[in-house]
């Protein structure tokens, strides 16, 4: 049972349930890692047993990612008891795990292992249920459908997940954050909101220090509430992203110039831009992912069904599951059938 430090410190509550739930139900062993390296070593020493993520979709992508790389992952049942907000778990509901503790810990227990396809490139990176390439640099993120899969109609929307840095990390998850769920923090007001004290600065009540601010006992009148009402002012003054000259009317993103080959079959070339890509392996006939590609100014999206998909063309960001990965010129995702297990819920 590998409880992710993340939802150690989120969710304490669902942590403490899930333990109660398997540890009354089986013989568990319990691991506390505070990194990848002890994931990866708890993992190596498991011997014969299943293992169990307690955590977010970024811990279950994580443990997958290792098991793959030690050529484990077909022989080894993965189980996972979602804790964190419902945007950090969209992935484990969108595959069919039970987001409450008490009905996950129970299906680790009773559940059955159902196997899934899965994509692998050839860095070695890992997608569970779906990838999709939207259009523009800077691109809204999609929302995934049942099964894992990104939804491929309408407009993209936002994505269950953590706000992504420039990196692709989530904004409260590194030093940037401090570990909150909130976006990220200027330094100065986050160390006045937790009342963090520095010589010469105000504390969390807006006094100074004796003896600090300018000669003649004067203080600038930026208090820290003043500060923070005038900052969420300035920021209500600023344009929305996506709108224009004050109107309601949304500027979409310029189209890419990709071109994507499913199985060496050409479906588009850089010469016919691109409004969005999305791969799925959630797609019925086991081995098989389902390409849809929304190409610019057409009719409808041209769809196919193959082994292996490369995309290639100008830079490009795509989004995997939790995660945004790129830039990148080219890549190659390629279905492994039945490549992994997931307990879940026995089908009624």
């Amino acid at each position: 049972m590998i409880i992710d430090p993340t939802a150690r410190r989120t969710d304490g509550e669902s942590v403490r349930i899930a333990k109660d739930v398997l540890c009354a139900g089986a013989q568990t062993k319990i691991c506390l890692p505070d990194g990848p390296e002890e994931v990866e070593r708890a993992l190596a020493r498991r011997g014969a047993r299943r293992p169990v993520v307690v955590g977010d979709d970024r811990a279950l992508l994580r443990t997958v990612e290792l098991l793959h790389r030690r050529r484990e992952l077909a022989d080894a049942a993965l189980s996972m008891v979602p804790v964190g907000s419902s945007a950090a778990v969209a992935l484990a509901h969108a595959l069919g795990v039970p987001t409450d503790a008490v009905a996950a810990a129970r299906t680790v227990l009773d559940g059955a292992a159902r196997p899934r396809d899965l994509l692998v490139d050839e860095s070695g990176g890992v997608v569970l249920g779906g990838l999709r390439i939207p259009s523009g640099s800077h691109p809204e993120r999609p929302r995934l459908a049942p099964g894992g899969a990104y939804e491929t109609s309408g407009a993209p929307g936002a994505e269950p997940g953590a706000q992504a840095g420039p990196d692709g990390a989530p904004y409260g998850a590194g030093a940037d954050g401090h570990g909150c769920l909130c976006g990220p923090c200027d330094p100065c007001e986050r160390d006045h909101d937790h009342g963090q004290d520095h010589d010469g600065a105000a504390d969390r009540h807006g006094t100074s220090p004796p003896g600090s601010g300018p000669p003649g006992g004067h203080h600038p009148w930026w208090t820290p509430a003043a500060r923070t009402a005038r900052t969420a002012l300035t920021l209500l003054s600023l344009p929305v992203i996506g709108l224009t000259g004050g109107s309601r009317r949304r500027v979409h993103p310029p189209p890419q110039r990709l071109r994507i080959e499913a199985d060496g079959v050409l479906l588009t070339d850089l010469d016919r831009p691109v409004e969005r890509v999305s791969v799925s392996t959630a797609a019925p006939g086991g081995g098989l992912a389902e390409i849809v590609v929304h190409p610019h100014a057409a009719d409808g999206p041209l769809r196919a069904r193959a082994r292996a998909v490369t995309v290639s063309g100008q830079d490009f960001r795509y989004y995997a599951d939790a995660l945004i990965r790129g830039p990148v010129r080219s890549r190659t995702w390629t279905v492994l059938a039945e490549a992994w297990s997931l307990m879940l819920p026995p089908r009624a």
